[in-house]
C-alpha cells in the first residue's frame, strides 16, 4: 500500500523534471497530475511558481502523503529517491534502513549522476544553447566535453562491460538519474559508445520510461527566438 495519496508534479518534455515523471510511472502508476511549467516563456519566473520553488525551475514534486501530511520537494534526485524508498515493493533500490554494500552503492551511481555527470552536462547545454551569445565561453564546453569523456565516460563503461543496468542486473532507481542523463549526453555527442546504445535499448523497453518521454519531441536544445528566457536566465 502506497504513502502516498495524490502527487502533482510541475515539469517541461525531457528535462530533469521526466526523471521524475518516470520514477512516478514506476512506483505510483499513472495516477498523478502533471502541470507543465513552460521555461522558454520564462513561467517559472512568475510569482506564483517562485513562492513553490525559488530556485526557478522544474520539477516540483507536491505530494500528499497518507496521512494527510504535505510534502514539496525541489531536487530530481530528492525526488526520485523518496518515491522508491516509499515503495519497497517496486524492488527499485536495496532497502534503505539495512545499511548494506548494495544500498551504498546504489545511493553512490543515484547521486553520482545527479550531481558530478549533471553539473559536466549542464554546463556544456547552457554554454551552447541557452546563455546569451556574449556570455557563452568556448574554454567552458572544452572542458566540461572532455572531462565527460575522460572521467565519467570510463566509468560508465566499466560497469556497463560487466553488468545489464548500472547497480547489477537489475533496474533500480539509479538507472532513471543515469538514463536520463546518457539520453542527455548522447544529444551533445557524448557517451556514443555502442554500450551506451545498448544501456537505453534496455531502458526504453519499459513501460514506464515510454510515458514519461512520450512528450520529449516537444523538447528543443536552444530557447525559440524570442524567448522570454533570455533576459531572465542566471546559469
Amino acid at each position: 500500500m502506497s504513502i502516498i495519496r495524490s502527487a502533482r508534479l510541475y515539469h517541461y518534455p525531457a528535462s530533469r523534471s521526466a526523471r521524475v515523471r518516470w520514477a512516478l510511472h514506476e512506483t505510483v502508476g499513472d495516477d498523478f497530475q502533471i502541470e507543465e511549467v513552460d521555461l522558454y516563456q520564462g513561467a517559472q519566473y512568475g510569482p506564483e511558481f517562485l513562492a513553490r520553488n525559488p530556485n526557478h525551475n522544474v520539477p516540483v514534486l507536491e505530494l500528499t502523503l497518507a496521512d494527510g501530511r504535505e510534502v514539496r520537494l525541489l531536487e530530481s534526485a530528492a525526488m526520485v529517491e523518496f518515491l522508491v524508498d516509499a515503495h519497497p515493493a517496486s524492488g527499485l533500490a536495496p532497502p534503505a534502513g539495512e545499511g548494506s554494500p548494495a544500498r551504498a552503492d546504489y545511493l553512490q551511481m543515484l547521486h553520482f549522476g545527479s550531481t558530478w555527470m549533471d553539473m559536466m552536462l549542464w554546463q556544456v547545454r547552457i554554454h551552447e544553447h541557452v546563455l546569451p551569445l556574449d556570455e557563452r565561453d568556448a574554454r567552458t564546453i572544452a572542458r566540461y566535453r572532455g572531462k565527460f569523456r575522460a572521467e565519467v565516460e570510463p566509468q560508465l563503461l566499466e560497469r556497463f562491460g560487466r553488468l545489464p543496468y548500472v547497480c547489477g542486473e537489475s533496474f533500480c532507481g539509479a538507472d532513471i538519474i543515469i538514463g536520463h542523463n546518457v539520453m542527455w549526453a548522447r544529444g551533445y555527442g557524448l557517451c556514443q559508445d555502442g554500450a551506451f546504445r545498448a544501456y537505453l535499448s534496455r531502458l526504453s523497453k519499459r513501460p514506464a520510461f515510454q510515458k514519461a518521454f512520450a512528450d520529449a519531441a516537444r523538447f528543443t536544445a536552444a530557447p525559440p527566438p524570442g524567448s522570454a528566457l533570455a533576459a531572465r536566465f542566471t546559469g
